[in-house]
């Protein structure tokens, strides 16, 4: 299938037309309207800041019902004596800061570009990009951001100053949004680390339904 080329609309194809690596479309930007109407349908963008935008829909699709949330045996103790202190919408741009400055294992460099930055701090300033934060002694030590539509969290990035941090604050935060009607969270692609949490891979089509939007 081809990869389309964005114009100055905000339509994008139909996620199940992307290519077998998940990458659907190139070009536009990065304004609100169009970040949200991709995340509607199931699509993110994710490129190198050299590169035009990407926009990918990968299937199957890497996901956590928050249900299936499996807590690990070094998490499990730290969540049951709330042995950090745990916020939500308190420090979204320090959040979205260490995801972007944290060095992680195997991996050069980072895709939060400050156009990628400036675009998602908006997307919070409007009520839809979220972050959930621990904190150590007055200390940012740990958190995550995404966006949240309906019953969908879409997750982006994590960060983890200590370890345990970045699990601590996925799973209380996933507990957090299942109580709060949250049915999904997009984990995107695979990673060990959110599987060994209870993410799956789910076909493209199941997550779509979940979305509302006809596979």
């Amino acid at each position: 299938m081809p990869v389309f080329s964005l114009d100055d609309t905000l339509n994008f194809p139909h996620p199940a037309l992307a290519e077998e690596d998940g990458l659907l479309a190139v070009g536009g930007d990065l304004s609100p309207e169009r970040l949200l109407a991709a995340y509607r349908l199931g699509i993110f963008p994710w490129y190198n800041e050299d590169e035009p935008v990407l926009w990918w829909s990968p299937d199957p699709r890497f996901v956590l019902f928050p249900s299936e949330l499996k807590l690990s045996k070094s998490v499990r103790p730290l969540l049951n004596k709330n042995a950090f202190r745990f916020t939500v919408n308190k420090a979204f741009a320090e959040v979205i800061a260490h995801c972007r400055e944290v060095p992680r294992a195997g991996q050069e460099g980072t895709w939060i570009s400050p156009e990628v930055e400036n675009a998602y701090t908006e997307l919070h300033r409007r009520g839809y990009a979220h972050s959930a934060e621990v904190w150590e002694n007055d200390k940012l030590i740990g958190g995550l951001y995404g966006i949240r539509i309906g019953t969908v969290f879409f997750g982006e990035s994590m960060f983890s100053l200590r370890s345990n941090a970045s699990r601590y604050a996925f799973a209380k935060y996933a507990q957090l949004l299942q109580k709060d009607g949250v049915e999904l969270i997009d984990c995107q692609v695979y990673t060990a680390y959110l599987e060994s949490m209870g993410a799956r891979m789910i076909e493209g089509k199941e997550f779509r339904n979940h979305l509302g939007l006809k596979a």
